[in-house]
């Protein structure tokens, strides 16, 4: 019985830690957000690296000019390293828009991070904001973002995200996901940011040295060193965009933003940070790089404890997955394991584009 103790042990461990950091997060949900002012546009420099993505490049700059922004306080920044017609396409669209663009040409692809460096020494926005090519933005996003900075106190927003297909799994993780960010974000700061619609203060990218180069997550480790400068960084529930999900390869997808926000925990947790922000962080890296082992250590030692309590348990287990949202969970922590495992040979700083599809994109050529 000693296997099978501490079995149900680690499982019930593994289950009822974020359950109860669930619980204590929709809590957080009733504290009041920030106050904000009205202010002149600051000037916002958006920044988007590209790989051959000529077909939606188009739709994403239309995307941009419609948010509401002044033109005349807004550029945007194309770094590409394609070898289709992203560049020039995006060139004859954004005359077409009105948009100020800069168009920066990579001669070879040196991943995410490095892109967004060499963009952000082009740049001359007050409010640096990074966007991918193939994710758009909600109504008034961007305005809605920059609002957030007339409180001094924040330093990075980022945006609430809605997936374009992927199924009733990935709707479930979703719905999960933005509200541990939200409720996190009213308690104090959240340490996850998506790329999709990330804005920072350009004078602290400045005193962070620009973005870091050595881990995936580049969004997220920047927004939680932004915290440890004193600055709060958060996601509101007004800053919204769509994110096409990939209909092949789904399984990489999942397992690649998964080892990057591990790499971005492993970084992040030895860092000093406000007393406010710790019990945010510590959970979250606990669930991201620790909580998943718990469960395939209690799952190996009930097959190692052989009896029928054991078989009981496992049989239970595995009829609970035609429950979704049990379902969705599992699945998660199948990647985040797979995650740790790969992170342990190779990073994926840089890795083959995946075809997505969701978005009308005929007459953006």
């Amino acid at each position: 019985m000693y296997l099978f103790d501490i079995a149900v042990t680690l499982i019930a461990v593994h289950f009822l830690v974020p359950i109860t950091y669930y619980a204590v997060v929709r809590g957080w949900l009733r504290k009041p957000w920030p106050q904000v002012t009205g202010i002149d546009p600051p000037t916002v420099s958006v920044m988007i690296p590209t790989y051959n993505e000529a077909s939606v490049i188009g739709k994403r700059l239309e995307n941009i000019a419609k948010q509401g922004y002044p033109l005349d306080k807004l550029e945007v920044i194309v770094i590409d390293s394609s070898n289709d017609d992203t560049a020039d396409i995006a060139t004859k669209w954004a005359e077409k828009l009105g948009l100020n663009l800069k168009l920066i040409r990579e001669r070879e692809r040196r991943g995410k991070a490095m892109a967004l460096n060499a963009g952000l020494r082009q740049a001359s926005g007050d409010i640096i904001v990074l966007a991918d090519a193939d994710a758009f933005w909600g109504g008034g996003a961007l305005p809605n973002a920059v609002t957030w900075f007339s409180n001094q106190a924040i330093g990075a927003v980022s945006c609430v995200k809605k997936p374009i297909s992927g199924g009733e799994e990935e709707e479930t993780y979703r719905d999960l996901y933005n509200l541990l960010r939200i409720g996190e974000s009213k308690k104090y700061s959240t340490p996850i940011f998506h790329g999709e619609l990330a804005a920072f203060r350009r004078s602290l990218l400045d005193k962070l040295g620009g973005f870091p180069t050595n881990l995936g997550a580049d969004d997220s480790h920047t927004a939680t060193r932004i915290v440890g400068l004193g600055f709060r960084s958060i996601i509101p529930d007004n800053v919204t965009c769509s994110e096409i999900v990939p209909n092949e390869d789904f399984i990489n997808w999942k397992i690649r933003r998964a080892q990057h926000l591990i790499q971005h925990f492993i970084a992040a947790i030895r860092l000093r940070y406000p007393r406010e922000f710790l019990p945010i962080l510590s959970a979250e890296f606990y669930l991201h790089v620790i909580n998943p082992w718990m469960l395939a250590l209690g799952i190996a030692l009930l097959v190692a404890s052989h009896g029928l309590p054991a078989i009981a348990i496992l049989a239970i287990g595995v009829a609970a997955i035609a429950w979704g949202p049990y379902r969705t969970w599992m699945l998660q922590q199948v990647y985040l394991l797979a995650a740790s495992l790969r992170n342990t040979y190779t990073k994926e700083l840089i890795w083959s584009k995946q075809e997505k599809h969701g978005v009308e994109t005929s007459g953006y050529s």
